[in-house]
């Protein structure tokens, strides 16, 4: 679907810079926007493999562990389908850690694997489970304590500034993920009927 509109939306700057006699403006933008694109992968490219290393080295020194436990009295509620000791529920926990701290990028090989782990536990196959729907909108929703990801955005593109955006972020974020729970359990009731 997603391709769908990005293919409209080329299409339909080509025909609106043709029909305005801008074709070299329109040609012009895209190259442009084609070698920030590439410089914006680069740049982003060393805080992932940075956090993930980080996260690897949380793994295997037990800190996921902890992690785990602290965000238990969360997953349990959110995640009653679950047992305590699942490896999904730690995998569950990592990505939270890495929202938490508004690395999205590093949080995304996290989310992967906590997905995998719901889709071997899921008995619904090949619709998706409660857990996996609950777990999709808290992933996209996220709440981000420190959104070091747009940090870094808007300090490369010159904010002074680039944390003034913590009450907004706090707000966005906790409202989203509220209203997504709560959606995921009204449409659950609803899903059964």
């Amino acid at each position: 679907m997603m391709s769908y509109i990005i293919s409209g939306m080329i299409l339909l700057a080509i025909l609106t810079g043709g029909i305005g006699g801008n074709m070299a403006a329109v040609s012009t933008a895209a190259m442009n926007g084609c070698g920030q694109a590439v410089q914006l992968v680069i740049s982003l490219t060393g805080t992932i493999c940075l956090w993930s290393g980080v996260m690897r080295v949380a793994d295997r020194s037990g800190l996921t562990d902890a992690m785990s436990r602290m965000f238990r009295p969360i997953t349990r509620f959110l995640f009653r389908e679950l047992s305590e000791e699942s490896p999904a529920m730690k995998a569950i926990s990592m990505n939270m850690a890495a929202n938490l701290l508004g690395l999205g990028n590093a949080a995304t090989p996290l989310g992967l694997a906590a997905m995998k782990e719901l889709e071997k536990e899921n008995r619904r196959a090949p619709a998706a489970s409660q857990a996996m729907v609950t777990f999709v909108v808290l992933n996209t929703a996220s709440l981000q304590l420190l959104p070091t990801t747009n940090a870094y955005l808007r300090l490369a593109a010159g904010s002074k500034e680039p944390m003034e955006i913590l009450p907004a972020v706090w707000l966005a974020s906790s409202v989203s993920i509220g209203v997504g729970v709560l959606m995921t359990r009204l449409l659950a009731g609803w899903r059964k009927s």
